[in-house]
């Protein structure tokens, strides 16, 4: 009951502020014009606006806060309206509209103080402070609301699988006041594909994308409201299997610790083992076979021998497979033998002892002879057969002989001095086969002389 006698006291005040605003309006339309001479006097004494509504721009959610100044005001009387929908929204210190998130306050005797709490984009537009007059007074302000921006989720694209070679595009929507401009950027600042259309728009294609293609693209709105916002679109490329291979020939030594490596790529990811005589090898006391994913499609498989046998070699393959299909590489390993080093040792000098059976040694630059005198004596003494003896001095024929036999001595030393290097033994028997020609020529020249 009280609830109901109070709004029915608002609603009786309403009507009787209406019907003063009417009665008002009325009274002017009946009553006769001022004179000119007087509407000074008239004007002087009704209210004025003590200065102007400031325009207000507000983000959503925030308050908006809209102030009327009036002086003189008298008895007359105060109205905030809503001008595009023609909605009273409060009445002196009295709200009107039902709108819950608004309130007004008389602040320091002149100022009309209208709240708006929570705004939200619906508020935006034209309000107006009215006083009673005859005629009506009023002022305007314009409230403008600030929206960040907001991506839709239509048509906004979700995460994309395609196949390598197709054509992909990516769309992105955003709501705001004022409307948003949209970007797009790779996830990590990557590269944007060359073959792209232009990035700063609402619709983004490419065209034949590829491996290098896939990833996190970000569609990022901003209207210079903050704060701006981003949506994360992922870009699945799928591919059948490659396989890249360094070295596929690898030699290695009995012993030795070798390491194959085949580098891969696929996507969706693939199965990745290693093969050999159409048998799987496995982690054992032999091998050790490792895979490393360098990327989201990048895989780096390796094969460790850790001591080569001779039953190692040969030819081994390393098969990636996926769903898109299967592919593998080969790596041949060969025996490299292994060399023994012989520890060298300076070169042996033999030092051959100096004989002196030979009857003449000889310095070419210096001739030196050994003198006759021990083969013949100066003189000689013969007998015949009938016992008659000579005295022979042979002085004279020796020294003829030494001369001869220092010329053929010479020459046969030469022919024996060339060939000293090559055949000690060839120069000791010329030596010896020497001395008896001597001899012989001496018992020949005796012989003659007698």
């Amino acid at each position: 009951m009280k609830a109901l006698t109070s709004s029915a006291m608002l609603l009786a005040s309403v009507l009787l502020i209406l019907n003063g605003f009417l009665i008002t309006s009325t009274h002017s339309e009946e009553e006769e014009p001022i004179q000119d001479n007087n509407s000074y006097l008239v004007d002087k004494d009704l209210p004025k606006f003590g200065e102007p509504i400031q325009n207000l721009t507000v983000a959503l959610g925030r308050e908006a806060v809209l102030i009327c100044v009036i002086d003189n005001l008298q008895t007359y009387k105060v109205a905030w309206l809503r001008v595009d929908t023609q909605t009273i929204l409060t009445i002196q210190t009295h709200v009107i509209t039902k709108n819950h998130r608004m309130t007004i306050t008389h602040v320091e005797g002149r100022k009309w103080v209208l709240r708006i709490k929570d705004v939200k984009e619906s508020d935006k537009g034209w309000y107006m402070c009215q006083v009673n007059t005859d005629p009506m007074r009023n002022q305007i302000g314009f409230l403008n609301v600030v929206v960040p921006p907001n991506i839709l989720d239509y048509p906004t694209s979700t995460d994309m699988v395609v196949r390598e070679g197709s054509n992909v595009t990516l769309k992105c929507a955003a709501s705001g006041s004022p409307q948003p401009i949209i970007i797009w950027r790779r996830e990590g600042n990557e590269p944007i594909s060359s073959d792209a259309s232009s990035h700063n728009t609402s619709t983004f294609s490419i065209p034949r994308v590829n491996r290098l293609d896939m990833g996190a693209y970000l569609c990022i709105a901003s209207n210079g409201i903050p704060p701006s916002v981003s949506k994360r679109v992922m870009l699945i490329v799928h591919f059948a299997p490659m396989i890249w291979i360094q070295d596929q020939l690898v030699g290695a030594a009995l012993g030795q610790r070798l390491t194959l490596e085949c580098n891969s790529e696929a996507f969706p990811r693939s199965i990745n083992y290693w093969m050999k005589n159409d048998t799987i090898i496995t982690q054992g006391k032999r091998f050790e076979p490792t895979t490393h994913e360098a990327s989201n499609y990048k895989v780096v498989m390796k094969l460790t021998i850790k001591e080569v046998d001779i039953g190692d070699f040969g030819t081994y393959k390393c098969v990636v497979k996926n769903s898109l299909g299967e592919t593998d590489g080969s790596i041949k390993v060969y025996h490299i033998p292994s060399t023994t080093t012989t520890p060298t040792s300076p070169p042996t000098t033999i030092t051959l002892p100096t004989t002196t059976d030979f009857p003449y040694r000889k310095n070419y630059k210096n001739k030196i002879y050994r003198p006759m005198d021990e083969y013949s004596p100066s003189s000689k003494i013969l007998q015949s057969e009938h016992g008659d003896t000579w005295s022979i001095d042979l002085s004279k024929d020796k020294e003829r002989y030494r001369e001869n036999s220092a010329t053929l001595e010479d020459q046969r030393e030469k022919e024996a001095f060339v060939d000293n290097d090559t055949n000690s033994n060839a120069r000791s028997t010329s030596h010896l086969n020497f001395k008896d020609l001597n001899l012989l020529l001496a018992l020949l020249m005796m012989f003659h002389l007698r």
